[in-house]
C-alpha cells in the first residue's frame, strides 16, 4: 500500500506561512505528572502569546483521547501509538505557522526524543513541568491517583506505571514558581524563537 502512496507538493511553503502570520511557528512540548500544572501553564502561555498577536494552538491530553485517540488505551503501546499521534498533528501545525503547545504525560523519554526528530531540534521546546509525585497526590484535581491507590485504574503514571524525566529539557519548571512566573520564564526562552530572522 505505501508504494501507492505520494506525498503533494504544497503551492504555499511553510515559509510563505510564517511570513503571513509574522512569526516563527515551533513546539512547546509540556511534559510532567498528571496535576503537575502542565495544561494551567500551557493554557496561560496561548492567552500571553495571543494577546502579542501570536498564533497558537493548545493540544491537550484529555481533549485528544476525546478525539483523534479515543480508540487508545493507556498501555505501553497505547500510549506510544497517543504521542505518535500527537507528534504527527503538531508537525502540522507548525507547518502551518503555529506556535503548537503540547500539554501530555509523555511518561517515555524514546517517544519525547521521537518528537524532537519529527518537528525537528530547532522546532522543538521542551518544558518539564517538575512537580513532586506528593504535590500531585495531594491535588489530585481529577481523582486519577486515589482511584489509582485502590486498584481501579491500571497503568496510572507514578504509580503503576513509569515516568521517565526528562534528562535535558529546554525548560524545567518546579511547584515552587507561580503560574505567572512559569509562564514568563517560558516566554522568556522561547521570545527570540519567535522572531522571523531567528535561525
Amino acid at each position: 500500500m505505501s508504494e501507492n502512496i505520494v506525498p503533494h507538493t504544497y503551492g504555499i511553503t511553510r515559509k510563505e506561512r510564517r511570513l503571513s502570520k509574522g512569526h516563527r511557528s515551533f513546539l512547546v512540548f509540556f511534559t510532567g505528572l498528571s496535576g503537575s500544572g502542565k495544561s494551567t501553564i500551557a493554557n496561560a502561555l496561548e492567552q500571553k502569546l495571543h494577546a502579542e498577536g501570536i498564533h497558537t494552538y493548545v493540544l491537550d491530553g484529555d481533549n485528544v483521547r476525546k478525539g483523534i485517540n479515543k480508540n487508545l488505551s493507556f498501555s505501553p503501546e497505547d500510549r506510544e501509538e497517543n504521542i505518535r499521534r500527537i507528534g504527527e498533528v503538531a508537525n502540522l501545525f507548525v507547518d502551518a505557522g503555529l506556535v503548537a503547545l503540547a500539554a501530555f504525560v509523555a511518561p517515555y523519554n524514546k517517544d519525547r526524543e521521537a518528537i524532537r526528530q519529527l518537528v525537528g531540534a530547532d522546532h522543538y521546546v521542551e518544558v518539564f513541568v517538575n512537580t513532586s509525585l506528593e504535590v500531585c497526590e495531594a491535588r489530585d484535581v481529577k481523582g486519577l491517583y486515589a482511584k489509582a491507590r485502590r486498584g481501579e485504574i491500571k497503568n496510572m503514571t507514578g504509580i503503576s506505571a513509569p515516568y521517565e524525566a526528562p534528562k535535558n529539557p529546554d525548560i524545567e519548571i518546579t511547584d515552587q514558581l507561580s503560574i505567572e512566573a512559569a509562564v514568563n520564564a517560558i516566554y522568556q526562552n522561547i521570545k527570540p524563537k519567535l522572531a522571523l530572522n531567528h535561525e
